[in-house]
């Protein structure tokens, strides 16, 4: 008997993560803002009154799916920046990184892609706050770069947007790239590489005076 508290746990857990499951795969065809409650359960197989053991609404559930979706990728994305390494090494580890996650995970990368400009607001500001921890991230990365010597905290956030916008980009063109063709994937690579060695020579000249000097 003592053990019950504990079984019951686990199998809310897995109702949960049931319903987390059924409503990503519901919406590769559709937006958060048109599914429906008992659609979701439906697929679960429980009761739409269920639902409300584990979310308050749909759209509580959508803000859940976001952590998900982003809340395990802060330390890949630290990776992406870290000063380890020359410049095109650091490209290349960070496009290998992007395509690597949307592989394992092209649902949770579709639904953030969706639902950035979404019509349900509160996972629209939860995937705002979670992308803007990682450029928070990435800047107090880029700060502890010797290349960064020199750069004010504004600076270094913007840099910082560049490239988890940059990131973002990349992610959605791998998702477009049918995974059958290694030529529209080499494609992508061969673009991202060349945006992110733009923003790399640009940070190399941001002192030079020009860039720096118009920031002030």
């Amino acid at each position: 008997m003592s053990h019950t508290p504990g079984i019951r746990q686990a199998q809310k857990q897995r109702t949960r993560q049931a319903l987390l499951d059924a409503a990503l795969e519901l919406l590769e065809g559709q937006s958060l803002s048109s599914l429906g409650l008992r659609e979701v359960t439906r697929a679960v197989g429980i009761a739409p009154t269920a639902f409300y053991r584990h979310f308050r609404s749909v759209e509580d559930l959508g803000v859940a799916l976001v952590e998900e979706a982003l809340g395990s990728l802060h330390p890949m994305i630290r990776t992406t920046v870290s000063p380890a390494g020359e410049g095109e090494e650091r490209i290349a580890r960070a496009i290998e990184l992007i395509a690597g996650h949307v592989d394992a995970h092209p649902a949770h990368v579709r639904f953030v892609a969706r639902e950035r400009h979404g019509g349900v607001r509160p996972v629209r500001e939860a995937i705002q706050e979670q992308l803007a921890r990682f450029t928070a991230e990435v800047g107090e990365a880029l700060a502890g770069d010797a290349e960064s010597a020199g750069w004010s905290e504004e600076d270094l956030l913007m840099l910082a947007q560049l490239y988890v916008d940059q990131m973002l980009i990349t992610a959605s063109l791998f998702l477009e790239a049918p995974a059958s063709s290694p030529e529209a994937r080499e494609r992508v690579s061969r673009v991202a590489a060349r945006q992110l060695r733009l923003i790399h020579v640009g940070r190399q000249h941001w002192l030079d005076g020009t860039g720096a000097a118009g920031s002030r």
